[in-house]
């Protein structure tokens, strides 16, 4: 019984530093135009305020990564990155051989599609007269 206390206990624990994250979060994006020049007394310039917005989101996901879920986001992130050493990524001549083959299919849908429309077009014009 103790168990499921401590994880509601938890449960609200984390919620509560999630919503704290976001209102950090919403604090320094609000900052940023409280403080612009034609709404407030006190204008900062627009580098000061682009670094409140930055200094708010890194401190709203700083407390947001101590609740469990912010723990399980980064150990997603970790096992993320370990997968992405493991894709064998295309060497530099088969990315250009597929970019060709790309272009080249795009232009003869292109050429398709002209000689639809051309068609369509006559066909529409010999049938209304």
């Amino acid at each position: 019984m103790n168990v499921k206390i401590e994880t509601s206990e938890n449960s609200m624990l984390d919620k509560f530093k999630l919503l704290i994250a976001v209102l950090v979060i919403i604090a320094g994006i609000y900052a940023y135009y409280y403080f612009d020049t034609g709404v407030s007394e006190t204008s900062l310039p627009q580098a000061v305020r682009v670094l409140m917005v930055l200094a708010g989101t890194s401190v709203g996901i700083l407390i947001s990564m101590t609740s469990v879920q912010g723990q399980k986001l980064w150990q997603f992130i970790q096992g993320s990155r370990v997968e992405i050493r493991k894709v064998v990524w295309p060497t530099k001549q088969e990315t250009t051989q597929t970019a060709i083959a790309v272009f080249v299919f795009t232009i003869v849908m292109m050429a398709f599609f002209w000689l639809l429309d051309m068609a369509l077009l006559k066909l529409v014009s010999y049938l209304i007269g």
